[in-house]
């Protein structure tokens, strides 16, 4: 049965992709894909799981996520890709097929239209299959509905102003223009509200939200799978911190934080979190949002995942890596004793390798995170030495949101909260309680830790936009903010195929 569902999925990916037309540019075969779908219980559960697979794949394709978040900013450079390199000097029109694909939304559109298609359809099974329940068809709605809305906050954070599609059109998407991108997300920020009461925290555990099994299967098949009600107080609360709105940021973090507990989420310690076979290792309830990829189930592979970037010998067959951090970035960075991320002793040797391999040679290689084969990371194993990979696409996870309600409140004005906060992070990675004259202004902390804690997890770039339409001390980003500079262009190839689409100002 579990081979006929993992086949079914496979196909539905096709058939989902397919679905889209014009704005996605892949020609529609609904008509003949959907046959026989929507006529049982299976086919839902085929479908939803669908959508997440193609969310994975919007994230990583490409390397997506790494290069949006953490290669533009120049958290990393390039040590010989010259299309890397052109993402750090903001030149994202280059000629470079990497450029081109990063630039074209229509992965994105292919998890909407399947959120779509999904929505229209699943009262179909409803109708036709008395095993359906109402709470599952329920719950199903609330995830299709998240993910579409997380597509929707995504896609804002790259290109800024996009077209804002909430019906298939029977599988022929219509020319449109695009919305402005406060409008998106109110209506991101709208569906979430929506459905964050219907989400449980546990799937296939009697949650009060969805009692009994999931699917005829436990909280352990769903474990750190699926999307539940903390992750959409997490979402909205980056909504929020987007738009500058740190009231709801303040209320949606605390909100998380409160129900982390019951959700089995708690802080991760450093060893954890840098192990190879831990934290960024299959599919676990501290993935407050993340899209995993399990190895014991054939997935993973040579391209997708942010080790392709930074990795190089011993770790794998590879000289140097694609990206690193020099070494003056990271003692800048890492400028406090007892740091158990990274430090140096009074001889200026490393006194951890668990960020950092190799410090002295000319590329560190950023050793964070290593998840190689099941997660065999080792520089003394064979398996080691294959470039196939199958770490977790994370989006947030709890540290991340401490220190978000730390931003809040520092903004806010309720300094001593900020400060709490920012506290439990440090004391969690050996550090000292903040002090002023150590560390500076309370919010450059807050954005120097999350620096320091979220390296390598795709918030850098996005961090630095918040930081500055906060701080305002940097005239030539305020200016790149102010020009739409912060967005990527819209791919050519996109507005070749709809001219109602206009190019973002800063590209034109």
């Amino acid at each position: 049965m579990k081979r006929n569902i993992k086949l079914m999925a496979v196909l539905l990916l096709f058939i989902l992709i397919g679905s889209c037309k014009k704005i996605t540019d892949v020609q529609s075969t609904r008509a003949v894909g959907e046959v026989n779908m929507w006529n049982k219980l299976e086919d839902t559960r085929v479908a939803l799981l669908g959508i997440y697979g193609l969310t994975r794949a919007a994230m990583v394709d490409n390397n997506a996520h790494w290069i949006y978040g953490d290669l533009r900013g120049k958290q990393f450079v390039s040590t010989s890709r010259q299309d890397l390199k052109a993402v750090t000097d903001n030149r994202l029109k280059a000629s470079y097929q990497t450029l081109d694909e990063l630039s074209n939304w229509r992965r994105w559109y292919a998890v909407i239209n399947a959120a779509n298609i999904f929505l229209e359809r699943v009262n179909d099974v409803k109708k036709a299959d008395k095993r359906y329940t109402v709470n599952n068809m329920e719950v199903d709605i609330a995830q299709a509905r998240f993910l579409r809305a997380f597509a929707y906050f995504y896609m804002v954070r790259v290109w800024g102003d996009v077209p804002l599609i909430i019906s298939s059109h029977d599988g022929e998407f219509e020319n449109k223009t695009q919305n402005s991108g406060a409008e998106v997300l109110a209506w991101a920020e709208r569906e979430l509200v929506a459905v964050m009461d219907i989400l449980p925290n546990k799937y296939g555990e009697n949650d009060p939200k969805q009692p009994g099994l999931y699917y005829g299967e436990n909280l352990g098949r769903w474990t750190g799978s699926l999307a539940r009600r903390v992750s959409a107080y997490a979402v909205l609360a980056h909504i929020a911190a987007w738009q500058g709105e740190y009231p709801k940021v303040a209320t949606y973090t605390t909100k998380m934080i409160n129900e982390a507990g019951s959700a089995e989420i708690g802080l991760t310690s450093v060893d954890n979190l840098t192990s190879s076979g831990e934290f960024f290792s299959a599919k676990r309830h501290t993935h407050l949002l993340g899209f995993n990829f399990t190895f014991q189930h054939g997935e993973g592979g040579m391209s997708g995942h942010i080790e392709e970037l930074t990795l190089a010998f011993p770790f794998v067959n590879k000289a140097i890596p694609d990206i690193y951090m020099p070494k003056d970035s990271i003692l800048k960075v890492f400028n406090e004793k007892k740091d158990t991320r990274f430090g140096q002793d009074t001889l200026g040797r490393p006194t951890t390798d668990r960020y950092f391999y190799n410090f002295d040679a000319r590329y560190p290689i950023f050793s964070k995170i290593k998840v190689i084969m099941g997660g065999s990371a080792s520089t003394s194993t064979s398996d080691a030495k294959f470039s196939f990979f199958s770490s977790v696409a994370l989006f947030t996870r709890l540290e991340d949101v401490y220190l978000l309600r730390a931003e809040a409140n520092s903004v806010l004005g309720d300094r001593q909260a900020a400060i709490n906060d920012l506290n439990v992070i440090r004391s969690n990675r050996g550090l000292p309680n903040y002090a002023e004259a150590t560390n500076g202004l309370v919010i450059d902390a807050i954005f120097k830790e999350r620096k320091r804690e979220l390296m390598g997890e795709g918030h850098y770039w996005y961090d630095l936009i918040r930081y500055n339409k906060i701080r305002h001390n940097n005239s030539a980003f305020t200016e790149l903010i102010n020009s739409g500079g912060i967005y990527w262009p819209v791919a050519e190839q996109l507005l070749q195929q709809n001219k109602l689409l206009t190019q973002n100002l800063y590209w034109k």
